[in-house]
């Protein structure tokens, strides 16, 4: 495995507590059950055989759900970017963070997340429960054909192109990496989700070198001193 310039000691100076926001008043959350019933429907969607989730970003180091098998795959026509702009979770709006979403174009190498057969829909659901809040964010779900060495799967994927997410214009990766390495919300830092992401990769053989690129910078920031920590 290479070795990262961004370790845990760089990403513990950038945690700090933020208190949580509460819900926002501007979704209407789905229940539990809407949960279930959506997850069912796909379910359904995808027909018989196993059920894939690609998994680009978090998924695959904290998927929160029951994974019967991982396998490599590469969605053609898609690519993984910090495009998605965040003022909770791993951000605040007076610092706000960026996420991993699926953009046009290029390839993506990532992990195929298989669920249990026998738990499919009640998997799928804490997985839609992850990932979305309510109906507008399932405008963001998206099947997938996905290459794998044992041959095509189809699978579901989140966050598919978020247009509202999105920030006026693509920050530079260097502006990206400033704002990584010094956003932080509630449930952790941008840092550790860009290492969490780069590490688990690497520990399946996949580096992409656009991440890679990017924690080294993250890292320099950090080394650099521009990280607040107050």
């Amino acid at each position: 495995m290479k070795k990262m310039a961004l370790t845990p000691d760089l990403v513990a100076r950038c945690e700090r507590f933020v208190p949580e926001p509460g819900p926002r008043e501007d979704i209407v959350y789905f229940t539990p059950e809407e949960f279930a019933a959506e997850a069912a429907r796909l379910v359904a969607e995808a027909g018989d055989g196993p059920f894939w989730i690609f998994a680009y970003g978090s998924l695959i180091w904290n998927p929160g759900f029951e994974v019967a098998e991982y396998r490599r795959g590469t969605a053609h026509g898609w690519h993984r970017r910090f495009s998605m702009e965040m003022t909770r979770w791993r951000g605040t709006p007076e610092q706000p963070g960026l996420m991993l979403a699926l953009e046009h174009g290029g390839s993506c190498e990532g992990l195929l997340l298989k669920l249990p057969e026998a738990e499919k829909v009640p998997e799928l659901a804490k997985a839609l429960a992850r990932e979305t809040d309510g109906a507008a964010d399932f405008a963001y779900l998206r099947w997938l054909n996905v290459r794998t060495a044992d041959g095509p799967c189809r699978a579901l994927t989140f966050w598919a192109h978020p247009k509202g997410f999105h920030l006026p214009e693509h920050p530079s990766v260097d502006a990206t990496a400033q704002m990584l390495a010094r956003a932080c919300g509630h449930v952790g830092s941008c840092a550790a989700y860009l290492y969490n992401t780069v590490s688990k990769l690497a520990e399946h053989g996949i580096y992409d070198k656009n991440l890679w690129r990017l924690q080294e910078l993250v890292a320099r920031e950090i080394v650099g001193g521009a990280v607040d920590r107050d």
